[in-house]
């Protein structure tokens, strides 16, 4: 059985997992999907076609699913996903995908969206990520498994941030920023390898050297980005992470954080 308390309004329509809690003055819209066990605090508004998947905690004064701040949205029918057990604070607000930025805003598992952060239409965040209070996403941005945006951090539209990358609080992001590396600055620069981030993530020695020379190539060794790439095809093979990251700077379309 689910707890919902008397001054909630859940539509008849709703589809409420086993074992949630909604709290007090929640407001849960006709097409909303809870899992199982989702707890809701209070004063949580949950709208559109939003579906919330196991585990999720959701704090007090958070917005889900409500029409995106865009000017060309008309009303149409798009979505929100958000996964399992994510925990998103008070008040987090994460709009509704648009028909032309392919109807989806999407978030993954295990995520953790500190106060006041916000998630635009149709963005897509992977798994383990992190936003730290107030860091802000524009639309259609794409957010890489376990990256970490700093406080009070905007990253532009259409922008990529890459798996395991590391923004510094109070930065803006205008191109691709980087897998693996830290990215700090108004606009940002790539400061190199996130070494201590990948010793405590529990990657390889040999891994973390391979890294930390493509970055040597890459930021110091005064080449341009494709010479650079061509000299980190040449010197450095056998590493899936090594090729990760010459994969994500060969498919950005706005060029990355150098």
């Amino acid at each position: 059985m689910s707890f919902i308390h008397s001054t909630a309004i859940v539509n008849q329509k709703a589809r409420i997992g086993a074992d949630c809690f909604i709290g007090a003055f929640s407001i849960v819209g006709e097409q909303v999907i809870l899992g199982e066990r989702v707890h809701l605090e209070s004063h949580v508004v949950i709208d559109g076609k939003t579906s919330i998947d196991d585990e999720t905690r959701i704090f007090p004064f958070v917005s889900i699913g409500l029409a995106p701040q865009d000017l060309k949205y008309d009303g149409e029918e798009t979505t929100t996903e958000i996964g399992k057990r994510n925990h998103i604070r008070e008040f987090v607000t994460i709009h509704r995908g648009t028909s032309g930025g392919g109807g989806l805003t999407k978030i993954g598992d295990d995520c953790l969206l500190m106060a006041q952060a916000h998630v635009a239409h149709d963005c897509k965040i992977g798994d383990e990520v992190i936003m730290a209070n107030a860091a802000t996403l524009a639309g259609h941005v794409t957010i890489e498994n376990r990256a970490n945006i700093g406080a009070y951090s905007g990253v532009h539209q259409f922008c990529r941030v890459g798996v395991e990358a590391f923004i510094g609080g109070y930065s803006v992001i205008v191109k691709d920023a980087m897998p693996f590396a830290i990215s700090q600055g108004n606009h940002a620069k790539c400061y190199g390898l996130n070494r201590l981030g990948l010793k405590r993530r529990g990657y390889a020695r040999d891994t973390i050297e391979k890294l930390h020379h493509a970055y040597h190539l890459l930021l110091s060794a005064k080449l341009n980005t494709t010479q650079a790439v061509e000299k980190i095809k040449e010197e450095i093979k056998d590493c899936a992470e090594v090729d990760l990251l010459i994969d994500f700077i060969e498919t950005s379309k706005r060029g990355v954080v150098k």
